[in-house]
């Protein structure tokens, strides 16, 4: 049962999620958070940070870290499927349908009226990972991050005006922020 609801989360976040990565984000957080508790709050953070730092999609790397964690391989080979089959069908399809209507005034409108609702989900899922990374004791003064708030003024600071590449900065995020949260964070 749990691999038919491992299928049909990630059949959802594929069906559902226009735009890819980024847009995905707040969708996959709903099915793997929200619906069936699969991970915490804080681990779907370090979902995204995993997801980011391994070749391939946001989406299908979600859905097979999940599937891997809760069903071991059946269960990531399953929700990695499951991601990735509904973007595939309707493509074939939309691909058949462009080909066929793609000149209509009509096709041209609906296509470019998709791009602010991906705007949206992208900026809906930037908040959500920054109030989770800032606030990770929830959104208040008191549970503001400090650290967090420093590394992450500190990299755009680095990428902006030193114009310093943005693995560099992930990397020397990571390196400062590990030190600091396991040595002087305790």
């Amino acid at each position: 049962m749990t691999i038919l609801k491992l299928f049909f989360a990630f059949f959802q976040v594929g069906l559902f999620t226009i735009g890819g990565g980024y847009a995905a984000l707040p969708v996959i957080q709903n099915q793997v958070v929200d619906t069936y508790g699969w991970l915490t709050a804080a681990e779907f953070g370090d979902l995204i940070t995993i997801s980011q730092m391994t070749p391939g999609p946001i989406g299908i790397n979600a859905a097979t870290f999940v599937g891997m964690r809760i069903a071991g391989l059946p269960g990531a080979v399953v929700a990695t499927v499951g991601c990735i089959l509904a973007p595939c069908l309707i493509v074939l399809t939309l691909a058949a349908l462009y080909k066929k209507y793609g000149e209509l005034r009509a096709v041209r409108g609906v296509l470019s009226s998709l791009h602010p609702a991906v705007v949206g989900l992208i900026a809906s899922a930037a908040l959500s990972i920054a109030l989770q990374a800032l606030f990770p004791a929830g959104v208040s003064l008191t549970g503001l991050d400090i650290a967090a708030v420093v590394l992450v003024t500190a990299g755009l600071f680095a990428l902006r005006r030193f114009k310093v590449n943005q693995i560099t900065v992930m990397l020397a995020a990571g390196a400062i922020g590990g030190l600091f949260y396991s040595l002087v964070a305790r």
